[in-house]
């Protein structure tokens, strides 16, 4: 019985294996597909960039403060009271306008008498010269009235400085700022009065390290910004070089001047500048294009045949995305930039579809 039992269970193992055979057999047919018997392409797929030029430069990136073309604070040279007040907070002004009048009652009324003192002089003068014509009076005389003339005429020309003093004016064109003075106010020798600013020109002082300092020279354009106006850009022109470097901070002071026709930048605000140096046109290739091994520099350059070359390459400047190339290169080569880590000299590559950017 137990014999007949292990027979049965035999045959249906064998059974049960013959049937998985013939299912796996089928399953295999079933998927197969025409590319199986094709050549498979083992060339690695890359994306390639052009080699072309762009342009490069040098940036120096520094922190100035706006100062005005020109500025000064008007103040009174003599002790009086404030007449009159000519101007208003933040009027434009043209050089020589009248601002301020002082007190000047008695410098007037001596200016008269100083004038007809000189009118006196002037009068007799001519008198004496007739009768010395006419050999009257003796010549001396003559010439010591001269001298009385000229006395009169600088005491005169005193009366009319100490006058000019009684009146303020504007030494130059620009914007005046706040009024600090009002009439009646008594004012004494260096009591302000506003202060008077040409802002049609902004001059921005910054520094810049003494390592480049050959390189920064008169009448090199620079750009300025400033928080107040995030999205204008300001230009200007350096127009000085500081002839003195700094020992503390090992730099050197570069003044530019950035035309203010506007009027929005003011004395005092803080600028970002921005200097380019030697800016040139020269063949670039993308950061990923290069691979560093020690102190030296590979790109892999695309062959026509749909090989690769291992090309050493000299690399200077960068700026985001792209590396400067010196020497290596020539424009129009192709080079590997996705994919670079899968390839090796002479690998055989697959163009996907369009350069890399």
């Amino acid at each position: 019985m137990l014999k007949a039992i292990a027979a049965l269970l035999a045959l249906a193992i064998l059974a049960g294996g013959g049937l998985w055979f013939w299912s796996a057999q089928d399953r295999g047919a079933g998927n197969a597909s025409p590319a199986t018997n094709a050549a498979v392409d083992r060339r690695i797929p890359v994306r390639v960039t052009t080699v072309e030029p762009r342009r490069f430069e040098t940036v120096l990136e520094s922190l100035g403060t706006a100062q005005a073309n020109e500025s000064v604070t008007l103040t009174a040279t003599v002790t009086a009271s404030v007449a009159e007040v000519l101007f208003r907070d933040g009027d434009d002004v043209e050089v020589g306008q009248v601002l301020v009048r002082l007190a000047s009652a008695e410098e007037i009324a001596d200016q008269r008498e100083a004038q007809v003192a000189l009118t006196e002089q002037r009068r007799e003068l001519n008198r004496i010269r007739g009768l010395v014509a006419d050999a009257i009076l003796p010549r001396q005389q003559l010439d010591q009235q001269r001298s009385r003339v000229d006395e009169a005429e600088a005491r005169l020309a005193a009366v009319e400085a100490r006058l000019a003093d009684r009146v303020i004016r504007a030494p130059f064109s620009g914007v005046l700022g706040l009024r600090r003075v009002s009439t009646g106010s008594l004012v004494t020798p260096g009591t302000a009065i506003a202060d008077l600013d040409d802002i049609s020109l902004i001059k921005v002082d910054f520094t810049v390290s003494e390592r480049f300092l050959g390189a920064v020279r008169r009448g090199m354009p620079i750009e300025a910004r400033s928080v107040a106006f995030r999205d204008r850009v300001y230009e200007g022109t350096v127009t000085a070089v500081s002839t003195r470097v700094d020992i503390a901070t090992r730099t050197v002071t570069v003044r530019a001047e950035i035309d203010n026709r506007d009027l929005e930048l003011r004395p005092g605000m803080l600028l970002t500048t921005r200097l380019p140096l030697d800016p040139a046109d020269r063949l670039s290739v993308p950061e990923g294009a290069v691979i560093a091994t020690a102190d030296q520099h590979f790109a892999f350059v695309l062959n026509d045949d749909g090989t690769v070359r291992r090309q050493q390459i000299t690399i200077g400047r960068r700026q985001p995305g792209l590396v400067e190339v010196l020497d290596g290169l020539t424009e129009g080569e192709r080079v590997v930039s996705d994919g670079i880590l899968r390839v090796r000299q002479g690998t055989r590559v697959r163009v996907l579809d369009g350069d890399a950017a």
